[in-house]
């Protein structure tokens, strides 16, 4: 970094030196000198903003440019033999039409850019294609959730994580929000990208592409995913199936939370405390540590107990796992009422059930 704004500066001491001996225009040395100097900074300015640029714009922007240019040099040989030899006609229309076809060329190619396909090029253009095979988009709903910043310290994400700036004025809006729940969560959101922001193993980029056409946030995310070819990361059940419709990879913060909670057969004994009452009759519910629901039969005068069941089926939803299981009090252990825990432990088998 430091090599480069030495180049930089030489670059315009360079350009300062020659407009200072050349002087350009007619200008005194020193004004000519001031002249070379800030056209220097322009041109240094205009390379830290086209290093942002994506390879694909570059290309289809450059050859924009060149289409645009031969197009305007034919129309003025058509000109220059319609109008003969008008000077004060026929140059400025040149000049104007030169203008308006290497204008058009650089706009339209640099949009249709993205729709090259530089991996058939070979290895020459395959290392942006590579790079951003890696990317993962945020959507709002994943940086509030909070837990994308501790998955990303555990190391098993990897690549560049990508914040669209439409996301970034979206959680803005719910942080100002009137509401004080939506603001907590806002400024929770805005706290875990600074978050990871600060971690040193993790890369984020902060991209400026948006689709004025498009006004809902989740098909912008459908659409900046297509751009980038990349993967989307979310917590939200309905972008998650629009995403999948549009043919668009999905990494889903529920799904492998469901899928890192343990197993739990039928026939495994359980050591939960009971809650509350269930829905049906005589039943109590309690919850594990990852939140999964355990409902309990015969357990409804066990409220506010810790006490061991057997699991007798477990149901998978869409929303996580639902655990079934009984009570019996002439198997199981009560803890915390010592009489009827030495009581029931009486009752347990000798292939031991109890806890």
């Amino acid at each position: 970094m430091f090599d480069l704004l030495v180049v930089r500066a030489v670059f315009v001491v360079i350009l300062a030196c020659s407009g200072f001996f050349l002087r350009p225009f007619g200008l005194p040395a020193p004004g000519a000198a001031v002249v070379a100097a800030v056209i220097g900074a322009f041109i240094v300015l205009f390379e830290l903003r086209i290093r942002q640029i994506p390879l694909k714009r570059l290309i289809g922007a450059a050859v924009g440019s060149v289409v645009g240019i031969l197009g305007a040099f034919l129309i003025s040989l058509v000109l220059q033999q319609a109008l003969g030899q008008r000077y004060d006609t026929v140059p400025f229309i040149q000049v104007a039409v030169l203008a308006f076809m290497a204008y058009c060329g650089l706009v339209v190619g640099a949009a249709k850019g993205d729709m090259l396909n530089l991996g058939a090029f070979g290895g020459v253009f395959g290392g942006e294609s590579t790079a951003k095979d890696s990317f993962k988009i945020l959507d709002t709903s994943v940086i509030i959730d909070g837990r994308i910043a501790d998955l990303v310290e555990t190391g098993f994400i990897d690549g560049t994580l990508v914040i669209p700036q439409f996301v970034l004025h979206e959680l803005q809006l719910v942080a100002d929000s009137s509401d004080s729940m939506r603001r907590n969560r806002g400024r929770r959101g805005l706290d875990i990208l600074q978050r990871m922001q600060k971690m040193p193993n993790l890369s984020t980029k902060i991209v400026e592409e948006d689709f004025p056409n498009v006004r809902e946030v989740d098909m912008k995310l459908v659409e900046l995913a297509k751009i980038y070819k990349c993967k989307v990361m979310t917590n939200d059940f309905n972008l998650n199936k629009v995403a999948q419709l549009h043919g668009v990879e999905v990494l889903n913060i529920n799904e492998l939370a469901n899928a890192l909670r343990p197993v739990v057969l039928p026939g495994e004994v359980m050591h939960v405390f009971i809650l509350k009452e269930g829905k049906e009759y005589n039943q109590g519910v309690a919850y594990l540590d990852d939140g999964t629901m355990v409902v309990v039969d015969n357990a409804r005068k066990m409220i506010s107990k810790t006490i061991d069941v057997t699991v007798t089926s477990v149901l998978q939803t869409t929303a996580g796992k639902m655990i079934f299981g009984r009570f019996d009090d002439r198997v199981h252990t009560v803890h915390g009422a010592p009489g009827q825990e030495r009581a029931s432990r009486e009752h347990v088998p000798a292939t031991g059930t109890g806890a």
